[in-house]
């Protein structure tokens, strides 16, 4: 029997597919490091990103050719993760609704704080806040909607409102004293604290609606 030849076209072919692949896998593993070490040290240097990712630092520019293009990249990322969210905070009754919302951003509690630590440089802000957009227009709706229902607290404008619970939730992801021990359910009480729910109506709500908690997966 013939060993087949090294160049045949149907050998050759499969060596461009593999490399693709593992370019891609590459470029996922860069972004979730920079991810990762910006949301602990805003000023994470790129040699600190390509180790956390395995790989070196050539091969990060191979991805990204510099620290701006990684970043514009890492907002992106964010933006399309805060989509997911907003889409799936949804639920007849506005306060589960804000549950599904708190607890999918605990699950991208890294996202949250690097997405902040990128906003702090004016040349990212305006595109920063722009991925958070979603979330916001999801926010306001769920206040109008908790307002209007009487669910929520109401000495306050819907947009007063959605921004208290904004910056009370990313208060609560940032803090690592918070994350690294506490579980969702934590964000979900922050945020309906906020909403105007005493801890009595929420311990009755989660029992009522107890598969809401922990129903959001964390992202892959």
């Amino acid at each position: 029997m013939t060993a087949q030849p090294v160049n045949e076209p149907s050998v050759l072919k499969l060596v461009p597919d593999v490399r693709r692949r593992d370019a891609a896998k590459n470029r996922e593993t860069l972004l979730r490091a920079a991810q990762e070490a910006l949301a602990e040290h805003p000023n994470a240097s790129l040699d600190s990103i390509a180790q956390a990712a395995g790989l070196s630092r050539r091969a990060l520019y191979g991805h990204f050719p510099d620290r701006d293009s990684l970043l514009r990249e890492i907002v992106e990322v964010s933006a399309k993760r805060y989509r997911e969210i907003a889409d799936g905070a949804v639920h007849d009754d506005p306060r589960i609704a804000l549950v599904y919302l708190a607890e999918g951003l605990w699950h991208a509690a890294s996202t949250v704080r690097a997405s902040v630590n990128i906003s702090m440089n004016e040349l990212y802000r305006e595109d920063a806040a722009h991925a958070l957009e979603p979330l916001r227009q999801r926010l306001s709706s769920l206040t109008r909607a908790g307002i209007t229902a009487g669910v929520f607290r109401a000495d306050m404008s819907p947009n007063v409102l959605a921004l208290l619970i904004e910056e009370a939730a990313k208060a609560t992801l940032r803090d690592r004293r918070i994350t690294s021990v506490d579980t969702a359910d934590t964000a979900v009480k922050v945020v309906l604290s906020i909403a105007g729910l005493s801890w009595g109506e929420q311990a009755k709500l989660l029992a009522t609606e107890a598969e809401a908690v922990g129903s959001v997966p964390p992202p892959r």
